[in-house]
């Protein structure tokens, strides 16, 4: 008995450890599921611009061995706009469908003359990332990096965004997400900033105000260069996003939705 106890505490011990490193967080989701789809039209000034489309796959995938959905971004430039500077990109994340954490991401980047794919295979065990990419006419480079636990991406963050409960933020609260993106890890804060009614080609939403603090850099027009419109209801869905920018005003704008979760919730025109 002696002998056999030491070796039952050994083996609890080890169980133990298994389990946890192969547990991850359960976010609840009432907010979106398979087979959305969501379509925008961007705006610089009077100009539309580009077009984007967002979309979960209508089946799941399964990516280190958990279920995960496939969400991917589509943008283009429109063809009078394309005479600027031509735009094709995707942007593509396999989030779990349990944790709302991305197990895999994508970006193949297609913007004038400049092309870029990148593949990012995250692991929240170990809290680590493994990058390729590859960029025109440049070897392909591997990489991997350090990441925070419970580390976005970009697509992946919006989705995390709508499993949000508002309700328990005053205006001017904020709170942070962590991320990885472009090789390095980031914490966005973002400032909760009330409700209000919007418009949209879509029709008329009451919308939760978010303000994501923005790094320095060459594109936007301060910290507080955007923001972004959830409409207020169980869906949760980007209705409208404004942005500020060097170059003039981008707004991005709902045109029509598909197979969402719940029935959207439109505020009737006086």
């Amino acid at each position: 008995m002696k002998r056999i106890l030491p070796i039952i505490v050994l083996v609890l011990v080890a169980l133990s450890g298994f389990v946890a490193k192969e547990s991850l967080r359960t976010v609840p989701n009432e907010s979106f599921t398979a087979g959305e789809l969501l379509k925008y039209k961007v705006h610089y000034g009077p100009i539309t611009a580009a077009e984007a489309v967002i979309d979960i796959a209508p089946g799941l995938h399964r990516i280190n061995d958990r279920p995960t959905y496939k969400a991917t971004v589509y943008g283009k430039t429109t063809s009078s706009f394309d005479l600027f500077i031509r735009i094709r990109d995707t942007w593509q994340s396999y989030i779990d469908t349990a944790a709302i954490l991305p197990h895999r991401s994508f970006r193949n980047i297609e913007e004038g003359s400049y092309r870029k794919r990148e593949t990012v295979d995250f692991n929240h065990f170990t809290n680590t990332a493994q990058v390729e990419m590859k960029k025109k006419n440049k070897d392909k480079k591997q990489s991997t990096h350090k990441i925070p636990a419970g580390a976005q991406d970009i697509v992946s963050g919006f989705y995390y965004l709508r499993t949000l409960d508002y309700d328990r933020f005053k205006p001017g609260d904020k709170f942070t997400i962590k991320g990885f993106f472009d090789e390095e890890a980031f914490d966005m804060v973002v400032t909760y900033q009330g409700r209000e009614t919007v418009n949209t080609k879509a029709g008329s939403f009451r919308a939760i105000k978010l303000v994501p603090r923005m790094p320095k850099n060459k594109l936007f027009k301060g910290e507080d260069a955007i923001t972004v419109y959830l409409s207020d209801d169980r869906n949760k869905v980007p209705v409208l996003i404004s942005a500020d920018m060097f170059v003039g005003a981008v707004k991005v704008d709902l045109y029509e939705h598909k197979n969402l979760k719940h029935k959207p919730a439109l505020v009737a025109q006086k």
